[in-house]
């Protein structure tokens, strides 16, 4: 991953191949945000002028490449728009530095060294602009070129290589709030891009079995506890809802319990996470145009994977568990029919009216498995539905809970650390409608409001008294259209960040 540092050399003398300087919109044109003073002296003090007829305005995440003065000991000025200059009296918002950052680095890959000096006025922008620029560098690069041999496009050029280092200007190395921040960024970070890996990884090397294994190394470097139940102990232990989805794949599915424990951790929260590592629809076989990135449907194991990970690395003095139901959803002679009924680990029956909504079914078994630990709070993470695509969009994952307060605080914490999310409600009357003639309860309702009758499905496997959330991510797991802000194409590593600063707000009492 990229390297971090914080400098304490000034903009004029640091050498690196760009300087990243932040440039707002102002009423009359762009204005050079605080962290620049140095670089504006170099132009004589016309930065902003020379990025106005440069046709710069300082719109949020614009980049403006220009040659450096005489001044600088580099020979890149990369100007990034910040947006409007904040009102008087307030800083600019941490995700604007975020994504500022992020696009900066994206902008200079294939240069090995940029300083970034944007507005850095306490430990929270040290965070955002670090996370950012660390996010935004993010390539995934594993499958390019064969053996030996660099990958080249159609020009005969070899793709550029994401920037290797990073220097934070304006920030304090001495200073323990700021070496903080930038060491906890740098975990969050790197485990956001773990999950983006996994993501992109193609489905023909992540199997249930192979993610388990990536897992359990992960684990045990780290000091977590690992179990990994194969299909085996799954038959045996009555996880019908994990074996009904992955009996029809010749990779058998996993279910994978990670542990994290602190000596002075008071509270626990158990993370849950969907991982269809393909996802064909079953029987039910998905439509044409909808196969070809459903390498994503693992994206909420992924994420609780990374935050297991993450908690362990911070310290955090709280006790996070975390179950990867792992499977893949595939149609053959053994797989799971329209009209059978599964016996979930529960012992509840389920009717499957819809093998393509089979996330809920291995979601069921390792809720109530992760309830059997009673823990504090349960925080299941899927690629659900894409009925929450529908009404929230691409980039805002849904939010659902047993419990109004906990539900807001997720939201809350969501938005403190970038990432969009909305509230959901669970309507009792749509929990009819998965009445069955034949079993407990079936895997389908109705279809308006398909998002909420998942989450009023996954509710019913959730022990009894415990505080349990919902966050349908169907929407910003996988990115497919042209990178933005700190935000790479393909997998993002969503909810990653969201699930870490609960455990941390756990761990300190701090949860509302």
């Amino acid at each position: 991953m990229t390297a971090l540092t914080l400098s304490t050399a000034g903009a004029a003398t640091l050498r690196a191949d760009a300087l990243v300087v932040g440039v707002a919109k102002g009423p009359k044109g762009p204005i050079v945000a605080a962290g620049a003073e140095a670089v504006d002296k170099a132009y004589d003090g016309k930065l902003a002028g020379v990025l106005d007829a440069l046709g710069a305005s300082g719109a949020e995440g614009e980049i403006t490449k220009l040659p450096a003065p005489a001044g600088l000991k580099v020979p890149v000025v990369l100007a990034v728009g910040l947006g409007s200059v904040p009102e008087k009296d307030e800083s600019f918002d941490e995700e604007v530095l975020r994504r500022a950052a992020g696009a900066a680095a994206r902008a200079l890959h294939g240069n090995k060294k940029a300083a970034f000096a944007l507005p850095l006025e306490d430990a929270s922008a040290v965070t955002a602009v670090a996370e950012g620029a660390l996010l935004g560098a993010y390539a995934f690069t594993a499958y390019q070129g064969g053996e030996n041999k660099v990958r080249k496009d159609a020009k005969g050029a070899a793709p550029k290589q994401p920037l290797a280092e990073v220097a934070l200007l304006g920030a304090k190395p001495r200073d323990k709030e700021h070496k903080a921040a930038v060491e906890r960024a740098a975990v969050v970070a790197a485990e956001v891009n773990v999950a983006r890996d996994l993501v992109n990884t193609p489905p023909n090397d992540l199997t249930p079995e192979a993610f388990a294994a990536v897992a359990s190394a992960a684990a045990k470097e780290n000091g977590v506890k690992v179990q990994v139940l194969d299909e085996k102990a799954l038959i045996k232990g009555g996880f019908g809802g994990i074996m009904g989805v992955g009996k029809g794949s010749e990779n058998p599915p996993r279910l994978v319990k990670l542990t994290y424990t602190h000596p002075k951790a008071e509270k626990t929260l158990a993370f849950v996470g969907k991982g269809i590592t393909y996802d064909s629809g079953g029987i039910s076989l998905k439509p044409a145009g909808h196969n070809e990135t459903m390498k994503c449907d693992m994206a909420g194991a992924a994420a609780v994977f990374a935050s297991v990970v993450a908690a362990a690395k911070l310290g955090l003095k709280v006790n996070v568990t975390g179950w990867l139901a792992l499977a893949e959803n595939m149609p053959s002679g053994s797989a799971t029919k329209p009209g059978d009924v599964l016996r979930m680990y529960s012992g509840k029956t389920v009717e499957v009216l819809n093998t393509d909504a089979e996330g809920r079914l291995v979601l069921g078994d390792a809720l109530t498995k992760a309830s059997e630990d009673n823990p504090d709070a349960i925080v299941d993470v899927a690629t659900l539905t894409g009925a929450m695509v529908l009404a929230l969009g691409d980039r805002t994952f849904g939010i659902m809970a047993n419990d109004d307060a906990f539900r807001t605080s997720i939201h809350e914490i969501a938005e403190e650390v970038g990432e969009s999310s909305w509230p959901m409600p669970l309507p009792a009357e749509l929990r009819k409608t998965m009445d069955s003639p034949t079993a407990d309860i079936a895997n389908m309702g109705v279809r308006m409001g398909g998002g909420l009758v998942a989450g009023l499905f996954l509710q019913e496997f959730v022990g009894e008294g415990i505080t349990w959330a919902h966050l349908d991510i169907a929407g910003p797991a996988f990115h497919e259209g042209a990178p933005h802000g700190y935000t790479p194409k393909g997998g993002t590593g969503s909810a990653v960040r969201t699930l870490v600063r609960l455990a941390e707000r756990t761990a300190t009492g701090d949860l509302g």
